[in-house]
């Protein structure tokens, strides 16, 4: 079970990052405590990278990652630890997780990514890749196959980063960042989620309407990565509340539009379960 693990696990110190604009500017710690939240609910596998790794400096970044390596919990995609392998049930992983933020593994250096999978990919039965990239909120919900700026930053072409990415070996690609979810696409038998949304967001951000949909996604492949289904679980969350199932699937229904809007050549299959097939074609 994997996520992307935004702000810090810090109890004290560091020194909080600084915005030019204060109105769109969000610093994120929690104590270090809250990581036996994270091993509760299941998580195995963390991506630190995006623009949250960074809220309080080195030492928020060091924090994190050795609370996480105290409960058992992998991580990738800061600087020190770009990647992974770990072996499960007799399946060897390789894990990245990339970011266009100081600090993070970088989204934007394709040749870089490409060589960090390539050898994942020619150690590991199965290599998964998260990335944090593309512009935020309601109004950039589809997945745009050019590069997307968002308050000046260049936050990646996530289409043409994806399939790279699977060109160069990856099996699974798990994105993050616009805090609203996006289509999935099933490209060369191997599966991608552009956008997985807002997810256990308790307050200090926008959860209304589609910003607190998400889904939760589990894939099933065979030992070499090939895509047989994937599974969507409906969340949704309001302001300063826990993540409840949807029992109204709204998420399903978002991701069944945005898809046949987004990659209407790839003919996927989900339906109103959420179960995504393999594409027709």
């Amino acid at each position: 079970t994997m996520g992307n693990l935004e702000g810090v696990l810090l109890n004290e110190g560091g020194t909080p990052k600084t915005c030019r604009d204060p109105k769109v500017c969000y610093v994120f710690r929690s104590p270090e405590r809250y990581v036996q939240n994270l091993v509760d609910a299941g998580f195995d596998l963390m991506s630190l990278a995006n623009n949250h790794a960074g809220d309080f400096g080195e030492v928020g970044r060091k924090s994190r990652m050795k609370a996480l390596d105290e409960a058992g919990i992998q991580h990738a995609g800061q600087l020190p630890k770009k990647s992974i392998v770990f072996e499960r049930d007799g399946i060897r992983y390789g894990f990245a997780a990339f970011a266009p933020n100081s600090g993070c593994v970088s989204l934007n250096d394709l040749d870089g990514a490409k060589e960090i999978v390539t050898h994942l990919d020619s150690i590991s039965d199965i290599v998964i890749v998260s990335f944090h990239g593309g512009a935020e909120g309601a109004p950039f919900q589809h997945v745009s196959r050019k590069t997307e700026l968002f308050h000046g930053e260049n936050r990646g072409d996530v289409y043409l980063f994806a399939h790279t990415l699977i060109d160069a070996g990856a099996d699974i690609i798990f994105g993050h960042g616009p805090h609203v979810t996006r289509a999935v696409e099933v490209y060369k038998d191997r599966f991608i989620t552009y956008s997985m949304g807002n997810f256990c967001t308790y307050g200090g951000i926008n959860v209304s309407g589609v910003n607190g949909l998400a889904p939760i996604i589990k894939v099933y492949t065979d030992a070499k990565g090939n895509f047989f289904k994937a599974q969507i679980t409906p969340t949704y969350q309001t302001n300063r509340s826990s993540v409840h199932i949807d029992p109204q699937k709204q998420v399903i229904k978002r991701i069944q539009e945005l898809t046949k809007q987004d990659f209407p050549e790839v003919n996927m299959t989900i339906d109103d379960n959420g179960w995504i097939k393999k594409p027709t074609n």
